[in-house]
């Protein structure tokens, strides 16, 4: 149900396209035109930045006033407070742990501290004496610079003291003030008594301590107050000289001109009524001149609606598509994507345009889009331009004779092999024969080329199947054999498929005689008689023996057999779901014309009286072929089935056939609904002729071999 639903959606759109209504066009051209002003509208300031390790060519002046990350300067900072954090120090644990073995030992074997805590128990001296020992190794000493600096970071200085040994080779007894906090430790670790607390502090106290460096909280306090520092912002005059012309460019002169370019991009007021109406002033003469050019040009082309929202559709694919690469580019922080000068953008437009309209729409395409992104992307103009001009003109080139879908790769790969050159060029300019710069243009245009391949490939079904647009690649799709229904024809009707096939080589040598779509030709006739799959049996090509099926019928029953295939065909092709243009070819490859055979079959059973037979039993439904293509199938079709009657076949006797078929279908008015002038008429028949004439040459006979 839901595909259903989206099929007919979709034949509403397409019948919306057919309609070809000067409004509608004006409506699609509107909305190219407000496309196009907000893509001149939302643009980027342009700023060319400087090649790092290289001596700058000109001196650059800030514009406006502009603050920057000055990387330099806090790294500077960052060195300098972590000198701040000097030595830290602590007990060694060894010491602890034997200090604190022997206050267990003698609390074990010497009764004497009894008399000295006579109210504590041994329980509770041993869990004074752990915690002690956690107190002690949890301790740091170190000088009051150090704490002040754990203090502005926020860290805890609970188990920081300030002391610094006189030295680390000899035993160091600690200040008072510090067995102070270790009472104050063990009265808030647990409820432990005075006299437990202060025999415990005594124990310890005595003791002359071994104090080490504790290299790694040393480390991890340094990383910390780095990293704490905020980093440093200096500010810009405008006016003032950023880099001098000569100077080697470094990456704080980048991080500057960075940071004014910003700047200068948010100085840009996108909510000013005179930027809007500017860009919509452009946007109005750019489509304006577009519309006055194809009227000119390709009228054809203005006047079809399909056409103009299928082009419309791509340019505004190729806009959206240029502004995420220009903001993908400007707002990365990766190096190698902004060390990426030249985007190649056109080209993308020029191979849908190329293969969904024609080569001559895709090269004003390719114009236009170049100029209006040259002039619109925060890029080097000039070399832009010529970049994705060069590249486009030979897409269009390369384009020629597309037939699988997989040459779309070749096709960019030509194009890529085509802008080295332009590259080089613009190096060798500079007074480079190459340059690293060099190396990332040719990739990065290797890189938008591919992705140009990758994203047309991907589009052309879609946009092929929502606009209704037959390519040439779709064309070669149709014509494999292994389609379900071409096999069906060539296994139930193969009398009819090989007429189809000998039609359409010579629907295609006519069309290409005259410039009109021979590769549709040959496509279209392999389906134009799918119908005759209901009724074989019914139709000469497909019936075996003498005996006819006709015999059995009335020649208006016969007749009305043999028109059916037309109906059913189209019938058969909408369930297949066949394009239009093939529907068409389906319906006007017989145009009106008269079933003449059985019509005089039925003239004689009457007596010959003409008004007895209703002519419009025996005549096919129609419509008369309305495209040069659909009338070309259709003479092609009578004079190919007419010559197999012939008794001799030269070329006098084929011109006489086609001269005679081809003069009485003029005459029945058939080619009046149809552009076929006179003259491509003409080369159409002496095509047909040299065609036939040349599939009934004359082989040599072969002697038997004698045994």
């Amino acid at each position: 149900m839901l595909k259903g639903m989206r099929t007919s959606r979709l034949e509403a759109f397409r019948s919306w396209l057919s309609l070809n209504r000067r409004g509608w066009r004006l409506f699609v051209g509107v909305l190219c035109t407000l496309a196009l002003a907000l893509f001149l509208h939302f643009r980027e300031t342009r700023f060319e930045l400087l090649e790092l390790n290289t001596a700058a060519p000109r001196y650059v002046v800030a514009q406006v006033d502009f603050e920057f990350p000055d990387y330099e300067t806090t790294i500077i900072l960052k060195q300098q407070a972590m000198q701040d954090v000097g030595d830290i120090y602590q007990i060694e644990d060894v010491q602890i742990r034997d200090v604190r073995y022997e206050l267990e030992k003698t609390l074990i074997h010497d009764k004497q501290w009894r008399s000295a805590a006579p109210m504590s128990t041994f329980e509770e001296m041993y869990k004074a004496s752990d915690e002690m020992e956690t107190l002690l190794l949890e301790a740091r000493f170190t000088d009051p610079r150090t704490l002040q600096k754990i203090r502005e970071i926020g860290l805890s200085e609970q188990s920081f003291f300030e002391f610094v040994p006189a030295s680390t080779d000899q035993g160091q007894l600690l200040p008072a003030e510090f067995w102070n906090k270790m009472r104050q430790g063990l009265e808030s670790a647990g409820s432990f008594r005075k006299e437990t607390i202060d025999f415990v502090v005594r124990s310890f106290q005595t003791r002359s301590w071994m104090l080490v460096k504790d290299a790694a909280l040393i480390h991890s306090l340094r990383m910390q107050v780095g990293r704490a520092l905020p980093e440093k912002m200096t500010r810009v005059q405008a006016g003032e000289r950023i880099i001098d012309q000569g100077q080697i460019v470094s990456s704080r002169h980048l991080a500057m001109m960075q940071a004014m370019k910003q700047a200068i991009s948010e100085s840009h007021k996108v909510d000013d009524p005179l930027s809007m109406i500017s860009s919509m002033l452009l946007a109005i003469i750019f489509v304006t001149i577009s519309g006055l050019y194809f009227r000119i040009a390709q009228p054809a082309f203005i006047r079809s609606l399909r056409q103009v929202a299928l082009f419309i559709s791509i340019v505004i694919l190729t806009l959206a598509l240029a502004k995420l690469t220009e903001y993908t580019l400007l707002k990365s922080s990766s190096s190698v994507l902004e060390n990426v000068r030249y985007p190649i953008l056109a080209p993308f437009a020029t191979i849908l345009v190329c293969v969904l309209l024609s080569p001559r729409t895709a090269l004003f395409a390719a114009t236009f889009l170049s100029i209006i992104l040259s002039v619109s992307l925060a890029i080097d103009h000039s070399r832009f331009l010529v970049l994705n001009l060069v590249a486009s003109i030979v897409v269009i080139i390369a384009s020629q004779g597309l037939r699988k879908r997989k040459e779309v790769f070749t096709v960019c790969m030509k194009s890529w092999f085509a802008a080295i050159p332009v590259l080089w060029a613009y190096t060798l300019i500079e007074g480079h024969l190459w340059t690293a710069a060099l190396s990332v243009d040719i990739a990065a245009s290797f890189v938008f080329l591919l992705s140009t391949a990758v994203l047309a490939v991907g589009l052309l079904p879609a946009l092929e199947t929502l606009f209704g647009v037959l390519t040439d690649i779709t064309l070669m799709e149709f014509m494999d054999p292994n389609t379900p229904l071409l096999r069906r024809l060539a296994i139930e009707v193969p009398g009819t498929y090989q007429h189809s096939l000998v039609l359409g080589n010579l629907a295609e040598a006519c069309a290409q005689s005259i410039g009109a779509n021979g590769l549709f030709c040959r496509a279209a006739t392999l389906y134009h008689d799918i119908g005759k799959m209901f009724n074989p049996q019914f139709y000469t090509e497909n019936q075996q023996g003498t005996v006819s099926v006709h015999q059995l019928l009335t020649p208006v029953e016969s007749a009305q057999v043999i028109i059916s295939h037309v109906t059913d065909g189209e019938i058969l092709g909408k369930k297949n779901n066949l394009p239009q243009e093939f529907l068409d070819i389906i319906r006007e490859h017989h145009g009106t014309t008269l079933v003449y055979y059985f019509y005089r079959k039925q003239l004689e059973l009457q007596g010959g009286k003409a008004e007895a037979v209703d002519e419009r039993i025996f005549r096919y439904p129609g419509p008369k072929p309305s495209t040069r293509e659909s009338a070309i199938i259709m003479i092609c079709d009578t004079i190919e089935a007419a010559s197999r009657s012939l008794d001799e076949v030269t070329e006098k006797t084929l011109t006489q056939l086609v001269n005679r078929l081809v003069a009485e279908r003029a005459d029945e008015g058939q080619f009046d609904d149809c552009p076929l002038t006179f003259e491509e008429l003409s080369k159409v028949k002496k095509t047909l002729v040299q065609s036939l004439y040349l599939a009934q040459h004359v082989r040599i006979k072969y002697p038997k071999r004698e045994k």
